[in-house]
């Protein structure tokens, strides 16, 4: 019975902690939206996270000692740029290229 107060215990301060990170520079930043810095960052910030994400992906996941190294990764980060230019869907694209990443894993192609 501890073992379920215990655990609500830690799923409620993790969704605090959460809420708290994400509500927090909305509430800081309301009155500074058209700063020139604010806008910058809002303007940047988000392809530099996705390009780091990027690269990072490519570094850890792919199998760079394959006959095609690397391939097992490019290919469906290649296909979450071109559906997501096509369709401009995020949520399409990235779960395109997780489906034709685990595809590739499983399957043990390009590998």
């Amino acid at each position: 019975m501890a073992e379920q107060y215990y655990l609500a215990a830690f799923i409620a301060v993790s969704a605090g902690a959460t809420f708290a990170t994400r509500v927090v520079p909305f509430l800081f930043f309301e009155r500074h939206t058209e700063h020139p810095l604010v806008k910058h960052i809002g303007r940047f910030l988000p392809a530099a996270v996705m390009a780091l994400l990027a690269v990072i992906f490519l570094q850890r996941s792919a199998n760079w000692n394959a006959s095609a190294p690397g391939l097992d990764a490019l290919v469906p980060g290649l296909l979450v740029v071109i559906i997501h230019l096509w369709r401009r869907n995020a949520l399409l694209s990235i779960a395109a290229g997780t489906a034709a990443y685990m595809t590739i894993q499983q399957a043990g192609w390009l590998t």
